[in-house]
């Protein structure tokens, strides 16, 4: 797809990689290329879940720094959108995602994997939000998704600091779902979101929805969103399999419709 960003697609599972040798490195063609992979892999139906994943010995160690060492202000104010758009994209994503994760998820790294559902780690990996060393704070989600995953204290601490984090402090923290042997990490990742690939895709999306949509209001809010996204799926045929289903004492055989 890109000459960096590639979209693979196997039995119903995409798989966004970088492949930016040594660290994947995410400059500004990154970035791009990784918006239109995740809009490619929403786009897709044969997609069902998806795998974002660093090639090599790293998933991302941050932002390419060097294009931040001559920009303007003027300059960032007009890109700096585009940054934190990249990520939301893969956070928009309708279906199941999963951050595989080796070596170092650090800076924009870390904001990427933050924009996944879930974050299987390696064993010897490290995460964190260094930009307060460089006279910084993290400007593609940082501050707001991790603050919403594991708490604003343990956000600040991270976010202040610029410290990394171990695989057994990500895991006690909430910042990590799994743990596993850095060669185990894609195939576990792959793994959890298996069982999605035949799930009914519709509700899928909806319950997705809603959590996330819930999350940026107030609790009334969350629960009008809710109760649209239920009576929608009433709509759907994956709806009638299921109930159907449940009544004649069978597993039901979604399509996706």
């Amino acid at each position: 797809m890109g000459e960096f960003v590639r979209l693979e697609v196997t039995d119903g599972i995409g798989t966004i990689r970088l492949e930016r040798p040594p660290v994947n490195a995410l400059n500004t063609q990154v970035q791009e290329e990784l918006r239109a992979a995740a809009h490619a892999a929403a786009a897709d139906a044969s997609v069902r879940a998806v795998v974002v994943h660093g090639a090599g010995k790293h998933f991302a160690a941050g932002a390419d720094i060097t294009e931040f060492t001559s920009v303007t202000y003027q300059e960032m104010v007009a890109r700096v959108h585009a940054l934190s758009g990249a990520f939301d994209t893969v956070a928009r994503i309708p279906k199941p995602v999963v951050a595989a994760i080796t070596g170092y998820a650090l800076g924009g790294g870390c904001e990427l994997a933050l924009a996944c559902d879930w974050r299987v780690i390696a064993e010897d990996a490290k995460l964190g939000q260094p930009e307060i060393k460089l006279g910084l704070i993290p400007g593609a989600g940082g501050t707001q998704r991790l603050a919403r995953l594991i708490g604003p204290a343990k956000a600040k601490d991270l976010i202040f600091s610029g410290r990394m984090v171990d695989s057994a402090e990500a895991l006690r923290i909430g910042l990590a779902d799994r743990v596993v042997p850095a060669a185990e990490v894609y195939a576990a990742a792959v793994d959890l979101v298996r069982q999605y690939t035949t799930g009914p895709a519709l509700a899928l999306r909806a319950a997705k929805q809603a959590v996330d949509g819930g999350l940026n209001g107030d609790l009334a809010s969350g629960l009008a969103l809710e109760s649209h996204l239920f009576a929608g799926l009433f709509a759907t045929d994956d709806r009638l399999e299921g109930t159907t289903a449940f009544v004649e004492k069978r597993a039901p055989e979604f399509t996706g419709r």
